[in-house]
């Protein structure tokens, strides 16, 4: 029998985190401020797709643990908002960015399929279970690396940040395989099975590398704070930070 997994009851005071919360840092700390852009939207997203599969799971143990991955999602989804506004009250602003989220989720990945393609409901719902399995193997991973970031330690970043991102390291790491079981449960079976996790993962990881990306370039050009720099989002920068542990390595 595998541990329950259920959604704890959070509080974070945002009252006295700086805008760079890795003191000096901004490169790495917009890299990871990228998460507050992409969760807010994409874990709606997992539960909307998850309640709808429900249905299909006809293991109770299974379902109880899928019913407690919807519940920890929804708890980060409210939390990284939360962090949104934060950032929005020091002047920088997400909206722009965030809208091209909400589009990717609610439209192009939404209960239809986009553009009206013939794509039959219970053929699209199996791809959408593929992306969420494929995004969790991602989030599984930072989950665990946030946990073990001595870096950050090492760098004086700030204490509720840190909370925050190993609180949700921590049950992400808890419920590392709970979208992969419910894929395989619910996606059928044979070679169609296993070729539409392969086209899961063969969209998400393109995908999430350019969100990033644009996302962390995104950050640093409306940063208030850099107003007038010449800093910007680069690849050496990235590695730099990398070198310190401030950031995971690509591997």
């Amino acid at each position: 029998m595998s541990a329950r997994i259920a959604p704890r009851r959070v509080s974070f005071d945002w009252s006295r985190t700086p805008l760079h919360w890795i003191p000096g840092e901004p490169t790495a700390t917009h890299v990871i401020n990228v998460l507050h852009l992409l969760l807010p939207a994409g874990e709606r997203w997992f539960v909307q797709v998850f309640k709808q599969g429900l249905p299909l799971v006809e293991d109770p143990e299974l379902l109880a643990q899928v019913k407690g991955f919807m519940g920890q999602e929804a708890t980060h989804s409210v939390q990284h908002t939360h962090v949104l506004d934060h950032l929005g009250a020091q002047r920088l602003e997400t909206a722009e960015f965030t809208r091209h989220v909400d589009f990717l989720f609610e439209r192009l990945l939404g209960e239809r399929p986009p553009l009206g393609a013939p794509i039959p409901e219970r053929e699209w719902l199996r791809f959408r279970l593929a992306v969420v399995a494929a995004i969790e193997q991602f989030t599984a991973v930072l989950g665990d690396w946030f946990l073990a970031a001595d870096g950050l330690d090492r760098a004086h970043a700030d204490e509720v940040m840190l909370d925050l991102l190993r609180w949700h390291g921590a049950e992400e790491v808890e419920h590392r395989s709970v979208a992969f079981d419910m894929y395989q449960h619910c996606g059928g079976t044979g070679t169609p099975r296993y070729a539409r996790r392969v086209a899961g993962m063969a969209v998400t990881a393109p995908v999430m590398l350019y969100l990033w990306v644009w996302g962390t370039a995104y950050l640093m050009r409306h940063d208030p704070q850099l107003t007038g720099s010449r800093l910007r989002y680069s690849y050496a920068e990235h590695n730099r930070a990398v070198h310190k542990g401030l950031l995971p390595a690509w591997r």
